[in-house]
């Protein structure tokens, strides 16, 4: 694991992902987060597990290219975003709609 998250796993991911698509991978026990660019997948597997306490199977991620943005005449780039689909072992759930 890198040293960069050694302290603070809680800063590897960023937020829950919800999309259509990460809406039906939920039916597979995956779930789509956005997570540090800089983040290996042995930072997001240990993160996942420690904040929510579950058993990772397996982990995807992809790193699409930056986005240009424009604003009048000034041209910039959107933040650098990874996204990682971590699947879960049978029996574990993580709650990312909480009942109130």
């Amino acid at each position: 694991m890198a040293e960069r998250f050694s302290s603070r796993l809680a800063d590897v991911i960023r937020r829950p992902l919800i999309t259509e698509k990460a809406t039906r991978a939920l039916e597979q026990n995956q779930y789509t987060f956005e997570v540090d660019h800089r983040a290996a997948k042995p930072d997001i597997k240990a993160a996942v597990e420690q904040l929510f306490d579950v058993k990772v199977i397996g982990i995807s991620t992809m790193n699409p290219p930056r986005r240009t943005r424009r604003v009048g005449r000034f041209a910039g780039k959107r933040a650098q975003v990874k996204k990682a689909v971590v699947r879960l072992a049978e029996g574990n759930a993580i709650q990312l709609f909480p009942e109130s």
